[in-house]
């Protein structure tokens, strides 16, 4: 029996479909990745999950349970993170996770935060109010809340959001270690390079599902190939670049451009895209074909006619 499972399932907010038909399974100790850009839905099947709102139509099971018919039951088998969790700023660190630990019924509870500080390195801190901790401190404090009653699965919308890249490190690796101990892990991310962690994604859009899989799979079904290509000016390379005919998409990342092209690269591509450029005065620092990222295949699906 899969640990969560949405069939046919849509809802709507006036006028606006959140999300149009989606059926997917979630494998009992996965980790789950639901992807894509603002307003494609995450957010909404993270809700509908927990129970939270009702669906217009469909079903869903989390755990073998209708979470809005069997809610309080869930809920105590069942972890939410939301992208506005609640700290209470004048608590400590530990209060903060008594407070939730007592939100759940927990008499018992200072041996399990007790491990959840030494895990998330938060022991010094203990005594600290919420409202004096850095962000990557609260995002592991607010996972501790999250985990104190010792949940079988957990939802987790956007939980690195807003944090410096050396924390958004050490939330994975806890993340690694609760996968580990058989938590099953639904998440969603605006960040592709998280994504390439779980064990399988669906990627979203406008609320329907462009495509499911793991990872490397999506990567392997790219159709065409990338260029990543490194040159000044850097606009007016991508202005040149993109109305070359077989260049089907440019995007930049940082000092890189992503060529997106519509065949397999070779060797003729890639010396018309030089020669242009040159012409157009801009300098080429290199240029080489890249596997290519879930975004290049993100980008490529919702373009895909």
């Amino acid at each position: 029996m899969p640990a969560a499972s949405l069939t046919r399932v849509s809802k709507r907010y006036a006028g606006t479909i959140a999300v149009d038909g989606v059926t997917l399974d979630v494998a009992a100790g996965e980790m789950f990745g639901l992807i894509g850009p603002d307003g494609a839905g995450k957010t909404t099947m993270i809700r509908l999950l927990c129970g939270l709102i009702r669906a217009d139509a469909g079903s869903i099971s989390v755990l073998g349970l209708d979470p809005v018919k069997n809610h309080r039951r869930l809920t105590e088998r069942v972890g939410y993170f939301s992208q506005r969790f609640s700290l209470y700023g004048d608590l400590s660190i530990d209060e903060n996770i008594a407070f939730f630990a007592e939100i759940h019924g927990l008499r018992r509870y200072g041996d399990r935060r007790t491990r959840l500080l030494d895990m998330m390195q938060l022991t010094p801190f203990r005594g600290r109010l919420a409202d004096r901790l850095s962000g990557g401190m609260k995002q592991k404090l607010a996972l501790a809340c999250t985990l104190v009653h010792e949940p079988d699965i957990i939802f987790l919308d956007e939980p690195t959001t807003g944090v410096d890249p050396v924390s958004r490190r050490e939330f994975w690796k806890l993340l690694s270690e609760f996968l580990a101990q058989g938590i099953t892990i639904v998440m969603t991310t605006p960040y592709l390079d998280e994504a390439e962690r779980c064990a399988r994604v669906a990627m979203l859009h406008e609320g329907r599902i462009l495509a499911l899989d793991r990872p490397g799979d999506l990567r392997r079904g790219f159709v065409g190939a990338v260029l990543e290509l490194v040159a000044v000016p850097q606009a007016e390379a991508m202005r040149v670049v993109g109305e070359i005919e077989a260049v089907s998409d440019v995007r930049s990342f940082g000092e890189r451009l992503h060529v997106r092209l519509q065949d397999a690269a070779d060797e003729e591509i890639c010396g018309e895209i030089e020669q242009t450029l040159r012409r157009r005065d801009v300098t080429i620092r290199s240029i080489r074909r890249v596997p290519p990222s879930l975004e290049d295949v993100f980008i490529d699906r919702v373009t895909r006619p």
